[in-house]
């Protein structure tokens, strides 16, 4: 049998730290922080504070994982190698299935802010085609033009939090007695509702197969992309809810362009616009990125359709799976509204993660960087996390999760079969 193309080694530090940039600034900023004001009110901050301690559970384990298999797959491939077959394809299904979901969601987010009343879904689709093409000629093409989007969002954040302070506590001040006024149950909600703004630190650890020196550059990038977005992330909630107050947050459907009205700055609107638009473009670029590979992971082992695994000869990325990633979130963008799928697309996450911690418990002495006491925190916050999220949520991801399973159920049986 005639061995496909391997993926190219063209990424260093700085590329591999602007893709987990671009995966995770945007996401959250511009979607996560509504629905969590509206089941944590001021106590949102509380929940960021859990989601980012999550987060750096999540992140050593893929990261402690990522420098003993660099290979494209992530978490597929790990749960694969460290506990089984079906570990890896749970791992990598959730994977796929969640964050489909978030591709849709961020294409309707940057027409939201980029298109004219009316032409939100065909600009949308416009924006999926034309990323799509961006990674379909090579990962370094990705990784320049993620650059200059987190730039550009970036400093449209930092006229957010100048605007903000600027205005100073205004009638949205909160107080710390008001942190806890939704309870606990709507704190932790919050906080799995905002792990999706932090997952995609994962990114790079599913185009290992594409960093030089993974061992050293993925733990290294991924710590560093979270980092930076932990601190951007605090500053923007706390800017916020100092400007609107948690109802108005609730309220908002952007958030971060209402601060700046409240502010007076009337001349930045256009910069938050643009600002919003470019982070959701960063974070779809990204998205595609990560699922093509993790196709290719599964797809390579006969856990997705085997045509999948192609890698084009002269540009060396998983076109086919690109290819049919697209189109299926181009159809997700022209019927369904996906404003909604947070709570869906954080359940296949922490799903994946919580397969993560597990698998990184398992690795020898030899193999780890971190204490074992991190992967188990991670693990145990991951499954608390998802069973408080919505239960619209709740109930299509373990539906859909369902289905990929008897769908790998069904092949195996057909290739045994013809075996």
């Amino acid at each position: 049998m005639t061995s496909q193309p391997a993926l190219s080694r063209r990424l260093g530090l700085s590329d591999a730290v602007f893709i987990g940039l671009g995966s995770m600034i945007g996401a959250g900023v511009f979607a996560a922080f509504t629905p969590a004001a509206r089941a944590a009110g001021n106590g949102l901050l509380i929940g960021l504070v859990v989601a980012a301690i999550v987060a750096f559970c999540n992140a050593t384990s893929s990261a402690q994982l990522a420098a003993v298999y660099p290979s494209s797959g992530g978490t597929y491939v790990y749960g694969r190698e460290r506990l089984g077959p079906w570990w890896g394809f749970l791992a990598g299904w959730s994977f796929v299935i969640g964050k489909i979901a978030s591709c849709a969601a961020m294409a309707l987010t940057f027409a939201a802010y980029a298109a004219p009343a009316g032409w939100e879904r065909p600009v949308a689709v416009a924006a999926v085609v034309g990323l799509a093409a961006v990674n379909y000629v090579g990962v370094t093409r990705t990784a320049l033009v993620t650059r200059v989007i987190v730039v550009i969002s970036l400093l449209a954040l930092a006229v957010v939090v100048a605007a903000g302070a600027t205005e100073g506590p205004g009638a949205g001040a909160w107080t710390g007695g008001a942190l806890v006024s939704h309870g606990w149950y709507g704190i932790l909600q919050s906080a799995g509702l905002l792990f999706f703004a932090f997952a995609g630190y994962a990114r790079i650890a599913t185009m290992g197969e594409e960093v030089r020196d993974p061992s050293r550059t993925i733990p290294l990038a991924i710590t560093i992309a979270l980092a930076i977005t932990v601190v951007v992330y605090g500053a923007i909630a706390v800017t916020t809810l100092g400007a609107l107050g948690a109802p108005g947050v609730a309220a908002s459907t952007t958030p971060l362009a209402d601060t700046v009205r409240a502010s007076g700055w009337a001349w930045a609107g256009l910069v938050v616009r643009v600002g919003a638009a470019a982070a959701s473009l960063g974070a779809l670029l990204a998205l595609i990125a990560g699922i093509g590979r993790t196709t290719l992971a599964m797809a390579r082992e006969g856990d997705l359709p085997r045509w999948l695994a192609a890698v084009h000869p002269r540009y060396r990325v998983p076109h086919r799976a690109e290819v049919a990633i697209a189109v299926v979130v181009v159809t997700l963008v022209l019927t369904i509204d996906l404003r909604g799928a947070i709570g869906f697309s954080s359940f296949g996450v922490l799903l994946y993660y919580f397969v993560a911690n597990v698998a990184a418990l398992s690795q020898p002495r030899e193999q780890r960087r971190y204490p074992r006491a991190v992967q188990v925190v991670g693990a145990l916050a991951c499954l608390t996390l998802v069973v408080t999220l919505p239960a619209a949520g709740i109930v299509v991801g373990v539906i859909v999760i369902l289905a990929g399973v008897a769908y790998r159920l069904l092949s195996r049986r057909a290739n045994r079969r013809r075996a």
